[in-house]
């Protein structure tokens, strides 16, 4: 059973008839009078057929009360022992330190929340087999709040992760495990882009998280747009969930009326974007899959920052569709993504990286998260 809220929107007029603008699959409609219909499964992913195994505890946290954001912390269930299995850097006696991941989910800028079942069990997976301190942090979806309310948003998060870091960590789970100096940034889709522009705030001193320190951002399948079309977007290869349809719907339905694709929300090389060139950015990691419509656009995306000297690596993931981590998060993808992210390494190597499901990988362009 699902039920629907209605947002009316401030001195709407009541005279002029009213009809549908938008009408994402029914579970979202935008109408004439700016009133947004949202029904309250409005997620867009079909639950996971199999309940992940509990490799992880989890905890839920406002982060931002003016908002009611909440943000829910993953630590892998053995806690300690996964700890040991990672190089601390204190004393023989204190408990090993965990990295610190923090992840934004996807879903357009439109759909999805940090609790959905999908996304849970991702970050059940992450916590507990990278091992890592997860951080999946909810954000205000469109079209009730346009970009950027999201990146605002995400730099709450990263405020409230700095004030954790400066205090010692108040929170007991981050004060027994996180190691501040280790925080990498991901998110999948829109999550991905919301990493995205949290990495360019950071590396442009516009954004601080001192006494913390990035280590890398992880960006898989970005949503990431522009006015021209790109080869895999003109050919829009048919995928599960994202076609050329929804996905020019949810840029529409996410920025701000009137703005085309190039607003710098969703286009980080678009005309009136940033420069990069001199900014800061921590090593990247960009994960593409070959049947989505979005990958020639993250794949130039890794190519630019390339060009400008940026330490990132490209892993393309054959024969996969847009978001198949949270579409199926125990598929052998999502085990081959779990051996990608736990095999970056210290070493800098450059290149493009292609893997099938279950193949061996070279070594990442990151910084190292683990060593054996």
């Amino acid at each position: 059973m699902s039920s629907a809220s209605a947002a009316p929107a401030a001195g709407a007029s009541s005279d002029a008839p009213v009809r549908v603008l938008e009408d994402f699959a029914g579970l979202i409609q935008l109408l004439s009078d700016g009133t947004v219909i949202r029904r309250s499964d409005a997620n867009g992913l079909p639950v996971p057929s199999s309940p992940p195994t509990l490799s992880a505890e989890w905890k839920d946290v406002v982060y931002s009360p003016n908002h009611g954001l909440k943000l829910r912390i993953y630590r892998p269930a053995a806690a300690s022992s996964a700890a040991a299995n990672v190089e601390g850097d204190g004393d023989d006696d204190a408990p090993a330190k965990l990295p610190v991941l923090v992840y934004f989910h996807g879903g357009g800028f439109c759909v999805g929340s940090f609790d959905h079942p999908n996304f849970h069990a991702c970050c059940l997976r992450l916590a507990g087999e990278l091992p890592a301190l997860v951080v999946s942090a909810g954000y205000r979806l469109a079209p009730e709040n346009r970009l950027p309310a999201a990146h605002d948003d995400a730099r709450t998060l990263v405020s409230w992760l700095r004030a954790q870091a400066a205090a010692g960590a108040p929170d007991p789970w981050l004060a027994e495990l996180a190691d501040f100096g280790r925080v990498f940034f991901a998110g999948d889709s829109a999550g991905g882009n919301i990493a995205h522009h949290v990495a360019v705030a950071l590396g442009s001193g516009l954004l601080g998280v001192t006494p913390a320190r990035v280590a890398g951002y992880v960006l898989l399948w970005p949503f990431f747009a522009g006015v021209e079309r790109t080869r895999s977007e003109a050919e829009s290869p048919p995928g599960p969930f994202v076609t050329l349809p929804v996905y020019d719907q949810f840029c529409r339905l996410s920025l701000p009326a009137g703005a085309t694709r190039d607003h710098p929300a969703l286009n980080p090389f678009g005309p009136d974007s940033p420069a990069l060139d001199a900014v800061a950015l921590p090593p990247a990691l960009v994960v593409v899959a070959e049947h989505d419509l979005l990958r020639d656009r993250a794949a130039g995306y890794a190519a630019r920052l390339e060009a400008m000297g940026k330490p990132v690596e490209l892993v393309e993931f054959q024969g996969q569709h847009h978001g198949f981590f949270p579409v199926d998060p125990g598929g052998d993808a999502g085990d081959e993504l779990i051996r990608v992210m736990r095999r970056i390494r210290c070493t800098l190597s450059r290149g493009v990286e292609r893997c099938d499901q279950i193949s061996d990988l070279r070594q990442f362009q990151l910084p190292c998260l683990y060593q054996n």
